[in-house]
């Protein structure tokens, strides 16, 4: 007999939705959307570093006319690893599992800071934490269960120098955070340019995020593809907020976040998984192929070192 599988869009069971860097921007408009789109019985989880911050949106949250699932703040710094780790452990305990994570959360950045100085912080919380939440929510993941990691455009890998699609292309997550600790030890002996990596730390950071996200998926494919399971890394598009406004020169296709929440959340929510899509970068429910792209030079001339 064929297992039955319950898919986030049937909702015929109390899911579980976590959705990290969620106090603010994208990330709150995820928790909106997650909880207006689920059922009373269901739980949605917006989690962020500051206390306040994450109680404060929960709050109001809770209130808008269109909620209708439990909306609950969480505490969740995402570059403490072992945070992480415990909170999957949590969610398995208590709810056996979780049915939907959103790894939203990113450090700002602008042009005028230096990006060696940024760079740990950077790369923390974009990396280190995103390859901890594909390491720890994995396994939690139920089956219909979707694990997405947010991500831009830049993340395909023609983005980067040539020099280094090698360090990408077919690696296992172990070889991916191999080489973003070897990108981050560049930064810091001064060698990346040299070595071909990018001033921009936001590139290579992307690649990176596909990149793990390709790992994962390449390992359990045709088990979530049989369980309706989807691991994805998502570009929502341009965004308009004050961090993006300074990195671009066209805004003209900016979205505001609500905006940008919805194609997401239509992946969240579709009823069944495009095979195509599992595994990939996906834009608009469309795949931003692995190869494509070609490395930015307008933001590279913007940067402090």
């Amino acid at each position: 007999m064929a297992r039955r599988v319950l898919s986030v869009a049937g909702m015929n069971a109390s899911r579980i939705a976590l959705v990290t860097g969620a106090n603010q921007g994208l990330g709150r408009a995820l928790v909106e959307g997650l909880a207006a789109r689920m059922n009373a019985d269901d739980l949605v989880l917006l989690t962020g570093r500051s206390r306040r911050r994450v109680g404060e949106a929960a709050h109001e949250v809770g209130r808008l006319p269109g909620t209708r699932a439990r909306v609950e703040g969480r505490v969740l710094d995402v570059t403490d690893t072992d945070a992480i780790a415990r909170l999957a452990g949590e969610l398995r305990a208590r709810h056996g599992g979780v049915d939907v994570v959103v790894s939203n959360a990113v450090a700002r950045l602008s042009p005028e800071e230096s990006q060696a100085e940024r760079a740990d912080e950077f790369i923390d919380v974009s990396d280190t934490a995103t390859h901890a939440i594909l390491r720890a929510f994995g396994p939690v993941l139920r089956p219909g269960g979707r694990l997405l990691v947010v991500a831009s455009s830049l993340g395909t890998l023609g983005h980067l120098d040539t020099r280094l699609h090698h360090l990408f292309d077919g690696a296992s997550l172990d070889q991916v955070e191999y080489a973003v600790e070897s990108w981050r030890s560049a930064i810091h002996s001064r060698t990346a340019q040299e070595a071909g990596w990018p001033l921009w730390l936001n590139v290579p950071s992307k690649v990176a995020q596909v990149a793990a996200v390709r790992a994962v998926a390449a390992e359990r494919r045709a088990r979530d593809l049989a369980d309706g399971t989807l691991i994805a890394a998502v570009c929502p598009g341009m965004v308009d907020t004050a961090t993006s406004r300074a990195w671009f020169s066209d805004h003209s296709r900016a979205q505001t976040p609500a905006r940008a929440a919805e194609a997401v959340l239509d992946l969240v929510f579709a009823e069944h998984v495009d095979p195509a899509l599992y595994g990939e970068l996906v834009r608009f429910g469309k795949v931003l192929p692995w190869h494509d792209g070609t490395p930015p030079v307008e933001q590279d001339r913007m940067l402090t070192p």
